[in-house]
């Protein structure tokens, strides 16, 4: 076998048409050696000799893509200074293009022995753990491009890759729960139908069943548990694991892209599958320990945990800042995706100890030409000491919006001393994005997500029910802010099912017309349950995939169609997704002398001060002047649109709304949640100023006043 000396960048295995380049970086190696890996289960050692600042290179000429690889690194194991080498484990390339197979729980991934965990274990792990696999990076995208829809015109979709496939009727057994599922033209017109433009893919990149799942029947679901930051993962491929996944899915995005909708990755650059000091070691704690995560500094055989992961990634490492960077980087230029959301993002910032929004790594964000330019979404919080910073991202970023979470589900299960929040969280949270230049298409609003009570069991239970993972019912949040209704779970009674039913629309209707970027989650269009369990995490089975509904399914379908109104009804009226926050004012140059925004009881007065106070208030409505849109148009031109009156009634009694005198003359109802169909059929009542409606206790009204 040739062996050239090869470059240090790029770091991984590069094929270029005649051979393959491969590159690694570590600082803690003595030797490092290239396995190249046989189908028979032996292996070639190839020793990579060159070295320039800690990359150890060389290129092979011939090995074509399809071949499976991985490293033997050689150098000190003093856990109790932070070093962990073994050149008994096979590692994973952290630049990986792919990963082929699984981890077999043999104690020969291990560092140590069973039992004894101060022990050195040098028991080979290569026959019972994943391989990396060269690939072919060229792919014909045809005239593909990145649809960069605006934020103000963007409905996020979040769901997971096989849950959203598994069961759907129109699929194919053998693209049931793959990259090619998603690409298959009858769920693409469901979302194309739905008004989706974008999809966020909860975590594709490669990652590991924990052990303990595994020993449990279980399987870690979800997927936040990387171990490739550059690998799609390879059991959501339907054709092969050597490479195959890749393709498929950039056939995936090309298809998503096709149609019009952007794909958004789930990623979680916090940690790694290797856990805490008594996880396995796959891939960088054997390749660079100290360098890759943040160790104590009393003990360094143990590692600081700001994720409840049993690890966090040092964010100070020059090399983990430009790993993370590079794959953003590539997941963008050559997989083509449209943004990232980032998984418990505050540990990003923590480069120390505090979380800091002047970190390295938001600094790196800011300035690459390509990174900055996507779609980037912080989960914005972490379970170490101050760790939920919801508000506190910087001005290029996007947040998910707990506390629009948080204040919806108050109001709508009817906590008092909630009117003065909602009217913050309805018009886009200035609160919390004003001060810092961001605008309300900063706040991501969401009344459910994957992790917590899907909407059907958010109105359904008031407890968790987690009783099949195992934990005895104590993993998952406790405080839901949920409400069954006057049932616990299944039950016969229609008056519960009726409210329940209004309350599904009640949350479709506000997440809709509330200002900010929307997000759905997969399932709720159609009232998905899963039996209260608020923490599927682990439960790759029926309990957490999409049950489609059933043609001809009434009840199911009614909401479907509800959802698919209200998503239009938003992207129809520029008034619903303003890119600038409301003033409080007429808006000059329009010639209006209504202000923008408008606050008023249900007797149709103008909110003051002693209104929004007031612990037992439960109902408002606000007019939103569809002729005071403040910011132009693409061309400098003026947007007008029709204005809305929107009634909230939160509380459990009726109450009769007066239409203000004021802001308009005669109007038209086009929403009624207390209807089973959510909309009035064909063209609604017309309505006049100071006429009074009665809306039933916790529903909603919408009246339209054409421009």
């Amino acid at each position: 076998m040739q062996v050239w000396p090869g470059q240090a960048y790029p770091l991984g295995a590069t094929y270029d048409g005649a051979g393959t380049n491969f590159a690694v970086h570590s600082e803690a190696a003595h030797r490092i050696e290239l396995c190249l890996l046989h189908d028979d289960g032996s292996e070639t050692a190839v020793e990579l000799r060159e070295t320039d600042a800690f990359v150890r290179h060389a290129y092979l000429p011939g090995i074509m893509p399809g071949q499976r690889y991985g490293f033997r690194v050689h150098g000190p194991y003093e856990p109790a200074r932070g070093q962990r080498c073994n050149s008994a484990k096979l590692l994973l390339d952290p630049y990986a293009r792919a990963i082929s197979g699984s981890v077999e729980w043999n104690e020969s991934v291990y560092g140590y022995h069973f039992g004894r965990p101060d022990s050195r274990n040098d028991l080979d792990s290569a026959p019972h753990t994943m391989t990396s696999v060269v690939v072919n990076p060229y792919f014909d995208w045809g005239d593909d491009r990145l649809p960069r829809t605006d934020y103000h015109r963007t409905v996020i979709y979040e769901a997971h890759v096989k849950g959203l496939t598994m069961l759907h009727p129109e699929l194919p057994p053998e693209l049931r729960g793959t990259y090619a599922g998603l690409a298959h033209p009858a769920v693409i017109s469901h979302l194309t139908e739905l008004g989706v433009t974008a999809l966020e893919l909860m975590p594709v990149h490669q990652f590991v069943n924990d052990h303990r799942l595994v020993d449990a029947g279980l399987s870690n679901y979800w997927g936040y548990n990387t171990i490739g930051f550059f690998a799609p993962h390879n059991t959501y491929a339907s054709w092969g694991d050597r490479g195959e996944q890749v393709l498929e899915f950039k056939q995936a995005v090309r298809a998503l892209h096709r149609a019009g909708i952007e794909v958004i990755l789930d990623v979680v650059y916090n940690h790694t599958a290797e856990g805490n000091h008594l996880g396995p070691t796959l891939s960088f704690r054997g390749l660079d320990n100290e360098s890759y995560y943040r160790l104590m500094e009393d003990d360094r055989r143990y590692y600081m945990d700001t994720t409840g992961t049993g690890n966090s990634l040092l964010m100070r490492s020059p090399h983990v800042l430009q790993m993370i960077m590079d794959s953003l980087r590539y997941w963008v230029t050559e997989m083509h995706v449209d943004g990232f959301r980032f998984d418990l993002a505050a540990t990003l910032a923590r480069q120390f100890h505090e979380v800091d929004r002047l970190s390295s790594f938001f600094d790196l964000v800011q300035q690459d030409p390509v990174v900055s330019q996507v779609k980037l979404i912080a989960e914005p919080w972490d379970v170490g000491e101050g760790g939920y910073q919801v508000g506190n991202f910087p001005p290029l970023w996007t947040e998910w919006n707990g506390k629009y979470r948080d204040c919806v589900r108050d109001l709508w299960r009817g906590e008092p001393r909630t009117l003065a929040e909602f009217a913050s969280r309805l018009t886009g949270s200035s609160d919390l994005y004003q001060d810092d230049g961001r605008r309300p298409l900063a706040s991501i609003n969401f009344t459910t997500c994957h992790d917590g009570f899907t909407l059907r069991d958010l109105v359904s239970y008031n407890d968790k029910h987690n009783e099949a993972n195992g934990e005895n019912n104590r993993d998952g949040e406790s405080h839901n802010r949920s409400w069954n209704c006057g049932a616990e779970g299944d039950t016969d009674d229609e008056g519960v099912l009726e409210l329940r039913e209004r309350q599904m629309r009640n949350f479709i209707a506000t997440l809709m017309l509330s200002q900010g970027v929307p997000m759905l989650s997969h399932g709720d269009e159609f009232g998905r349950t899963q039996g209260g369990n608020n923490n599927a995490y682990c439960q790759d089975n029926e309990l957490a995939w999409v049950h489609w509904p059933e043609p001809g399914d009434d009840e199911e379908g009614s909401l479907l169609a509800f959802t698919k109104t209200m998503v239009w009804l938003r992207r129809d009226h520029p008034v619903f997704r303003r890119r600038r926050f409301f003033h409080g004012r007429p808006v000059e140059g329009t010639h209006d002398e209504l202000t923008d925004i408008a606050w008023f009881t249900p007797q149709g007065d103008e909110m003051v001060a002693r209104d929004w106070q007031a612990a037992h208030a439960k109902a408002l409505s606000v007019f939103l002047n569809g002729h005071a849109i403040s910011e132009p148009g693409p061309r400098g031109e003026r947007i007008s649109d029709d204005s809305f009156l929107l009634m909230f009634n939160a509380s459990a009694e009726e109450l009769d709304f007066t239409v203000p005198v004021s802001h308009g003359e005669e109007w038209q109802v086009v929403v009624d949640t207390a209807r089973k169909e959510g909309v009035p059929p064909g063209q609604g009542p017309m309505v006049s100023a100071g006429d009074e409606l009665r809306l039933v206790g916790r529903s909603m009204t919408v009246l339209r006043r054409p421009a």
